[in-house]
């Protein structure tokens, strides 16, 4: 059992966003453990990147029922990190984890049943060895069960304790409206809307996500900002041989790098370079540039990588002329 004691001024140097209007602030940077706490990563190595989030003012460590591999692994692996290391920090965390994707075998381990949503976050707490998380999110919208049963069953999970806040991911502008309204009249603290945001990315844009969360008073928090490694300085001389590319290939595809592309991410380099910043540095920022963006969710699979990352909040505004170059520049690849 490893005796952890986090750094003193961990607080100095984050900055931290009130999330929506609600009372809860979460820090510019959240640790996402989507990748790299499965069964398949180095114990040791997770542990390390956990204690450096938390040693940089990192409070928010995002999760799913599935997040591995396999299923469950990376609740597994949290919770013992959290018991053997992290335990006395538990009231300056906000953990937060999801149901929505298929989870088990059968009809009730999947999508936004009442039945589903339930047993999935015991299941959770379970895995984690906690009594509540402090945010639970339904993970995507599901077409055949009524929006009304999804929420209600959120409004539960928070009237039982186990959950502090709700949040929904991946809903779109017109559905996350309806859900607002019901959770609203249920009196459910309902928070954040968790998207894939990033400079190649603008779906949240287009379906009218990110306005109606704005108008509404809802959080942002956004995955994916690097585009999986796409906006960052990896792939700048072509397709490196220990790659994401080429050694999972189940979420970023070799047609998904062409030439243009690749022309592309090297303009956007520019423009970074000449801001002082590396490419994943300005992705970083050109997302928390919005007041409304609450955070923005980092995978890493070093320690190293997150204190990289945690740079971006140095540096947060952009000129007129840059961000007309960045759409300039996207538009010219689509």
């Amino acid at each position: 059992m490893s005796m952890y004691t986090s750094n003193e001024k961990r607080y100095e140097k984050m900055q931290y966003n009130r999330c929506g209007k609600s009372g809860l602030k979460l820090p510019a940077i959240s640790l996402g453990l989507w990748h790299n706490f499965g069964d398949n990563s180095d114990f040791s190595n997770m542990e390390q990147m956990c204690f450096t989030a938390f040693d940089n003012g990192i409070t928010h460590f995002d999760l799913a029922n599935n997040y591995g591999p396999a299923e469950g692994a990376a609740e597994i692996n949290f919770g013992k990190i959290l018991k053997e290391s992290m335990h006395k920090y538990r009231d300056e965390m906000i953990i937060s984890t999801k149901a929505g994707y298929y989870m088990w075998p059968g009809p009730y381990g999947d999508w936004g049943s009442r039945k589903y949503l339930i047993a999935s976050l015991d299941q959770s707490l379970q895995r984690m060895g906690l009594d509540y998380v402090d945010i639970f999110y339904h993970h995507r919208m599901d077409p055949e069960t009524p929006l009304e049963e999804t929420m209600e069953a959120l409004a539960q999970i928070v009237r039982s304790g186990k959950a502090l806040y709700v949040g929904i991911s991946n809903y779109d502008g017109p559905t996350l409206e309806k859900a607002s309204a019901i959770l609203t009249e249920l009196h459910v603290p309902f928070i954040i809307n968790q998207n894939r945001y990033n400079i190649f990315d603008r779906t949240i844009e287009k379906n009218g996500l990110k306005e109606k969360a704005k108008e509404l008073g809802k959080g942002i928090i956004c995955f994916s900002p690097l585009a999986q490694g796409l906006l960052t300085n990896r792939y700048l001389n072509g397709i490196p041989e220990d790659s994401r590319i080429r050694t999972d290939g189940r979420f970023l595809k070799e047609n998904q790098l062409s030439d243009n592309k690749l022309n592309c991410i090297r303009k956007l380099n520019d423009i970074a370079q000449k801001r002082g910043q590396t490419l994943a540095e300005m992705a970083l920022a050109w997302i928390l540039k919005d007041d409304y963006i609450t955070s923005v969710i980092i995978g890493a699979s070093k320690p190293s990588q997150i204190l990289d990352n945690i740079k971006a909040i140095e540096n947060t505004t952009f000129t007129e002329s840059e961000l007309k170059e960045i759409d300039s520049i996207v538009a010219s690849f689509e």
